[in-house]
């Protein structure tokens, strides 16, 4: 059972306000990132989870656009601290939350709690070893693909949890890995991808916003 008074107990934490199509919302952020950096050998498996990147909000304001159905359900896979699938939940949606990080769990469970989302499902997904069975009807991403270790376990992923008529919708910034994955992708999916643009007072973040179908066979 989390309890947030634990969580409060166990992290230091920062605060980030994000705002969505005229909602406000609070997420807590690890204050500082060195004890989660391994201390081996940092630049392995680097604790991306920490912040919350441009496209997280460009896909969060994308599923707040989006008229929730009823029946309709959402998976999200490497989320992070979770808000992508808060913002999701806020405006409707049915998703589950989706991570492997233990301390990203927590962060995850604790920024739903803080904003009034704490039915919001969030399980631990390991990408290389899952006993989930649900099929879903889209599969969302926000910057989930750094390396091309995982392009083998995320196409497997995509076959075993997404229904056959549904879609994978990822956000991504402009990197070779990306566009790699993507292209690989093309092989057993419908790949539509638009370049988009995250802009602020002070800059602008390009990105790619790929939807991907399965290909039907025979």
């Amino acid at each position: 059972m989390f309890s947030i008074e634990f969580f409060h107990k166990n992290y230091e934490t920062d605060v980030c306000e994000a705002g969505i199509r005229g909602r406000k919302f609070r997420f807590f952020r690890p204050r500082y990132i060195e004890p989660f950096v391994a201390s081996e050998n940092p630049l392995h498996d680097f604790p991306l989870w920490c912040k919350i990147w441009e496209p997280s909000l460009f896909l969060a304001d994308h599923l707040a656009s989006i008229v929730p159905e009823p029946g309709k359900r959402f998976l999200e896979i490497g989320g992070g601290l979770g808000l992508v699938s808060v913002v999701a939940s806020s405006f409707g949606h049915t998703i589950t939350m989706t991570e492997h990080i233990p301390d990203a769990l927590a962060f995850a469970r604790a920024n739903a709690m803080e904003n009034g989302c704490s039915d919001l499902e969030i399980v631990d997904l390991d990408w290389n070893d899952f006993s989930m069975k649900e099929r879903f009807d889209c599969i969302v991403g926000s910057e989930i693909v750094y390396s091309e270790r995982d392009f083998d376990p995320l196409e497997r992923l995509f076959g075993k949890l997404l229904k056959p008529d549904g879609e994978v919708l990822l956000v991504s910034g402009v990197r070779k890995t990306s566009i790699a994955f993507f292209a690989r992708m093309q092989e057993i999916f419908q790949v539509k991808g638009q370049k988009k643009t995250l802009r602020s007072a002070s800059k602008e973040f390009p990105l790619i916003l790929c939807t991907m179908k399965p290909r039907q066979q025979g």
